[in-house]
This record gives C-alpha cells, sequence and structure tokens, in this order.
C-alpha cells in the first residue's frame, strides 16, 4: 500500500516566472483530491448494443483550507489574484503531481517512481475565515494534458525527459 504522502503535489508559485519555484501543498491539508470529472457519454444503438463514449476530462481540485503566510511567494500571488480580481493567463501556472518510493535506508531521501508535469489556471474561492487564521482556499482547474517529467525532491525542480 502506498502511504498518501508519498503522493505529492506541487504548485510552481512563481507564475510563469524565469525560474520555477515549486511549493509543496500539503500543510495544512488533511484531504487533498483531484476530481478528474470524466466527460462520458453513453448510447444504446439500434442494434441493442450499449456505446459508452468517454470524451475527455475536466480535472479541477481544491486547496482549501489554504492558510495566509507573510512573506510567502504562493500566499502573495494568491492574494494578488483576489485582490486585482486577476483572470486569464495571470491565473496561469503549473503544478507538478509526483509519486515518491520511501527511502530505502534510515536518513535516505524517497525516490521517484514517475512525475508529471501540466498547466493550470487558479481561481481564488474566499477570503477570511475564523481565528484560525487568514484563510484563502482556492481551485486548481487543468488546461492541458499531463506531461511526463523530471523531478528532482532535494531542491524541487523540474527538468524535460529528453528521448535520444
Amino acid at each position: 500500500m502506498v502511504e498518501r504522502k508519498y503522493l505529492a503535489h506541487y504548485i510552481d508559485a512563481s507564475f510563469g516566472g524565469t525560474t520555477a519555484e515549486y511549493v509543496r501543498l500539503g500543510k495544512d491539508l488533511e484531504e487533498y483530491n483531484e476530481e478528474l470529472n470524466p466527460n462520458i457519454s453513453s448510447i444504446i444503438n439500434i442494434i441493442g448494443e450499449k456505446r459508452v463514449r468517454n470524451q475527455g476530462y475536466d480535472v479541477s481540485a481544491s486547496v482549501s483550507p489554504y492558510f495566509a503566510e507573510y512573506d510567502e511567494n504562493l500566499s502573495t500571488k494568491i492574494f494578488d489574484i483576489y485582490n486585482r480580481r486577476l483572470t486569464g493567463d495571470e491565473c496561469r501556472t503549473s503544478v507538478v503531481d509526483v509519486l515518491l518510493k520511501p527511502p530505502t535506508t534510515e536518513g535516505g531521501n524517497p525516490t521517484v517512481v514517475w512525475a508529471y508535469r501540466r498547466a493550470v489556471y487558479i481561481s481564488v474561492d474566499s477570503v477570511g475565515g475564523n481565528t484560525e487564521g487568514v484563510q484563502i482556499p482556492f481551485t486548481i482547474n487543468d488546461e492541458g494534458q499531463p506531461v511526463r517529467v523530471n523531478f528532482d525532491p532535494t531542491n524541487n525542480t523540474v527538468t524535460p525527459i529528453t528521448t535520444g
């Protein structure tokens, strides 16, 4: 069984900056699910057969709660989207989903089983919260297809996979 902590989700807090800054989501999250929302249609044709078609996915994920932090680039950008009511490409970034394998030695680093990056748009859901702190939950909406990449978990960097 794969423990949940080994399925990691990173978001680029630079939002298209010259150098990506992948930040791991989950510090305050007890649960995080990427909802695939498949577009499925089915018919029964004139000869009595059931035909099913998968016409794609409308993937989204809710990051809630998300507590704002001073001097943290992701919080700064999420507040910018909220305060300026940004839309379009100003809300575009990328996420990387990574499946890690536990270290084989005590104190060792986990190894990457696979990593996929995809372009996404961020939409702010609300701002406020209770006395725990300022919450600014947001939704991640996929724009494109996932692309397999190399991911280095020691410094959270992504490089394309090159084929020779």
